[in-house]
């Protein structure tokens, strides 16, 4: 039997089949307050409308200047909450459940006037369009400014909670804030927070506190650092066993985007994060979602036919496609139940 098309439960989220969209910046606000627009309503509903099981809205900043660009998205003031249900409203008219991923970029805040990170040392990472055409060295977050943080998140996850949504992941992957605290080639802290797990296991806590006892908390993690003297996948397996204890439902597993890949380098190939996915799952007992080149219908299919992830999150091929889980579960399973406006030419 088939298992896209499956339904699937983690405490109180019941989804209807196993195909995420996973959270991609649209760098689309335009006025800088961080609100949603009608581009992203347009956008999340229209995945929605394509049948996906589970969308998780993208990066979105705990404060202004925890954003990639001044063009993302925000959770910081109660003023941005009505937008959301905007889209959360529409986007359940068509069972698909909804969350979203909340992080502070560190420093990789490309318009931050002074980005902050658990050290000083800058990223190697140089993105094609900033100020000066590179990123502004970060400083060191002071011991009280890492606890307001915390206080940070917890009060976006409130707001996310108000808002309506049905869960909330934290984004500990990619080289931002959470994912420099728990590095060991950024994080040189000499305080109680040089202990590489304490400000993750914390904003966790928080998070939990103020969220619904039936509402997971998923996380996503880099699984490995490609940069020369990155951590590999057991300092993340350490890593994640005390994010669990702390709260952490679900692990989201990616890798790298800490700096410039060195000798080792990612594949790029369909399903190569996979590994790592299957990794977290028969380790840590934990369900996880793969992702990475998952576009191929049968490829996702296999990834959970052989039970390596729990769910499957499809990235470029939903941008490409808005319709690409009502698309591959036609092509696993022969049958589909589309919207009834699109029964003519999708059956």
């Amino acid at each position: 039997m088939s298992i896209i098309q499956t339904p699937y439960s983690i405490k109180g989220l019941d989804l209807k089949n196993r195909v995420v969209m996973p959270p991609m910046c649209q760098y689309s606000v335009d006025k800088e307050d961080g609100i949603p627009n009608d581009w992203h309503f347009v956008h999340y509903v229209s995945r929605a409308v394509g049948g996906a099981g589970l969308i998780i809205m993208e990066m979105t900043g705990v404060e202004p200047d925890g954003r990639i660009t001044d063009q993302d998205l925000g959770l910081w003031t109660d003023a941005q909450i009505p937008a959301y249900q905007r889209i959360i409203n529409e986007v359940h008219k068509y069972d698909t459940k909804i969350g979203i991923q909340i992080a502070h970029a560190g420093r990789k805040a490309e318009d931050a006037t002074q980005p902050v990170s658990a050290s000083n040392i800058p990223t190697d990472v140089i993105p094609e369009e900033t100020k000066n055409g590179k990123l502004t060295p970060p400083r060191a977050l002071e011991t009280s400014e890492v606890k307001r943080m915390i206080l940070n998140f917890k009060e976006a996850a409130e707001r996310a909670v108000k808002a309506g949504f049905d869960t909330i992941e934290l984004h500990g992957a990619h080289g931002y804030l959470l994912h420099q605290f728990m590095s060991p080639s950024i994080n040189n802290r000499s305080d109680e927070y040089g202990e590489l797990s304490k400000f993750g296991v914390e904003v966790i806590k928080a998070v939990k506190s103020v969220m619904p006892k039936n509402m997971p908390l998923l996380m996503r993690l880099s699984a490995i650092e490609y940069i020369d003297g990155g951590y590999d996948l057991d300092h993340s397996l350490e890593m994640a066993k005390s994010f669990q204890a702390a709260g952490v439902d679900m692990f989201h597993i990616s890798t790298g985007g800490e700096g410039l890949p060195g000798k080792k380098k990612p594949l790029n190939t369909p399903a190569y994060q996979v590994p790592f996915a299957k990794a977290f799952k028969e380790q840590l007992h934990v369900p996880v979602i793969a992702v990475g080149r998952l576009e191929n219908p049968q490829v996702a299919e296999s990834v959970l036919s052989n039970m390596d992830a729990d769910l499957v999150a499809v990235a470029r091929g939903m941008l490409n496609d808005p319709y690409w889980a009502m698309h591959a579960i036609k092509e696993i399973t022969k049958e589909v139940t589309p919207p009834k406006q699109y029964g003519r030419a999708i059956r």
